[in-house]
C-alpha cells in the first residue's frame, strides 16, 4: 500500500482521515501528482536531484520549517547533501511574506507592491550549477512575483540549459507544492481546532 504523502506530513489522525475521505478525488489527485512529479517515468528533462532541490527551496520560502519544508529538505539532503545544504540556507535567506509585483492592467496600480528578488551569489551559483541556480530564481518568481513572469524569464531558463518540457515540469512542481502546502496548513489548523474544541468540552463537563 502506497503511503499518502499528505497524511505522512500532517501526521494524520482518525478524525482527519475521516475528513479527507469526504473529498476522495482531491486526496487521490494530490497523491497521483506527487507520484508523477517525484517518481516519474523519466528524469531525462529534470533529474531527481533537481526535483528534490527545487522542492526543498520552494517549500521553505514561506518559512515552513516544521512540516512540508522539513519533509522536502530531508529528501533533498538524502539525494544531494552538498547542494541541498546550500539550497536550504538560500531558502532561509530568501523567505519573505508576499506576494509582490506590479499590475499592468489599468486601474490596478494601487495594488502594486515591491519586494525582494532572489539572485544567487557567484559563490552559490558555482556550487549549485547553472541549471539549479536558474531554477531557484524562477521558483522564487513563481512563488512571490507570479504576475511579473514574462518571456524573458523563460529565456533565462532556456539559456541555462532547461528544455521546454523541463520548464513545464518546473512550473508544475512549484504549483503542486504550493497547493499541497495549503492543504497541509488547512489540515493542521483543523486538527488544532478540533483539539481545542475537545478541550473546551471537557472543561465544560468538569
Amino acid at each position: 500500500m502506497t503511503t499518502d504523502i499528505v497524511d505522512q506530513i500532517v501526521g494524520v489522525t482518525p478524525e482527519l482521515d475521516a475528513l479527507r475521505r469526504r473529498r476522495p478525488v482531491t486526496r487521490e489527485q494530490l497523491q497521483a501528482s506527487f507520484g508523477a512529479l517525484f517518481a516519474p517515468v523519466s528524469t531525462e528533462e529534470v533529474s531527481q536531484a533537481e526535483r528534490e532541490l527545487i522542492a526543498a527551496f520552494a517549500t521553505r520560502l514561506a518559512g515552513d520549517t516544521d512540516a512540508t519544508g522539513t519533509f522536502y529538505a530531508d529528501r533533498a539532503l538524502a539525494v544531494d547533501p552538498r547542494r541541498a545544504t546550500v539550497v536550504i540556507a538560500e531558502a532561509a535567506d530568501a523567505a519573505v511574506s508576499g506576494p509582490f509585483g506590479s499590475y499592468t492592467e489599468a486601474g490596478l496600480q494601487d495594488e502594486n507592491s515591491d519586494g525582494e528578488r532572489y539572485a544567487a551569489s557567484p559563490e552559490v551559483a558555482e556550487v549549485l550549477g547553472e541549471r539549479v541556480t536558474a531554477a531557484l530564481a524562477h521558483s522564487h518568481l513563481l512563488v512571490f512575483r507570479p504576475r511579473e513572469s514574462a518571456a524573458t524569464d523563460i529565456q533565462r531558463l532556456l539559456d541555462a540549459g532547461w528544455s521546454a518540457d523541463g520548464i513545464v515540469t518546473l512550473s508544475q512542481l512549484v504549483s503542486f507544492l504550493a497547493f499541497q502546502q495549503r492543504v497541509i496548513t488547512g489540515l493542521k489548523v483543523l486538527a488544532a481546532a478540533g483539539i481545542a474544541a475537545a478541550s473546551d468540552s471537557e472543561e465544560e463537563a468538569a
